[in-house]
């Protein structure tokens, strides 16, 4: 299922996305599916209170939905939908999202570096998996507009593996997928 890109320029959305106990939900309904406050509560070492709340936020801006067809009396399910979130680094944008989104930024890149050590610290176990990584570092000399397109076909890439390549299959695994694209710092552009 394609879904349509959806930029966040709202700072109450991104304020929402933004906050640590709402990124850590986000990444077990990801990763493990639909689930209950209660069950990501226990899941993530907070109490029922704080994932209820925590939850009810992230659906009020459009980022995780109920799934009802899983729920039984009283008890609401949760579930994370395929989505395509989009941050514009702009010097157009007010101060606050300037630095709600380099928070963001910065806070996926510490979770992205500790995710990368208990990978380093659990390899052995992972048999036929331990030396799975490709790893590749480059560089490009680009417009803004190129590095756009750069990055647009990469995310169409992507998806089209998101899309064809279910999880459950025999022998597959998630795979963590990363990508970053930014300016050589201390150099000039080309005239």
């Amino acid at each position: 299922m394609d879904v349509p890109p959806r930029e966040i320029t709202d700072p109450a959305a991104l304020r929402a996305l933004a906050h640590p106990l709402r990124q850590r939900i986000l990444r077990a309904l990801a990763e493990k599916g639909p689930a209950t406050a209660t069950a990501l509560a226990a899941q993530l070492a907070e109490n029922t209170g704080a994932t209820s709340y925590h939850l009810r936020q992230l659906a009020a801006h459009g980022f995780i939905e109920e799934a009802p067809e899983l729920a039984s009396g009283k008890e609401r399910w949760w579930r994370s939908p395929p989505k395509d979130l989009r941050y514009r680094m702009d010097k157009e944008q007010s101060p606050e999202m300037r630095e709600l989104l380099e928070r963001l930024v910065a806070q996926h890149i510490t979770d992205d570096v500790e995710t990368f050590q208990r990978f380093r610290a659990e390899r052995a176990e992972l048999g036929d998996w331990a030396d799975a990584m490709p790893f590749s570092r480059g560089s490009i000399c680009v417009t803004r507009e190129e590095l756009e397109e750069f990055c647009e076909d990469y995310l169409a890439l992507l998806k089209r593996f998101q899309a064809t390549h279910a999880e459950g299959r025999p022998g597959t695994r998630r795979v963590l997928t990363r990508f970053i694209a930014f300016p050589a710092p201390g150099m000039s552009t080309s005239e």
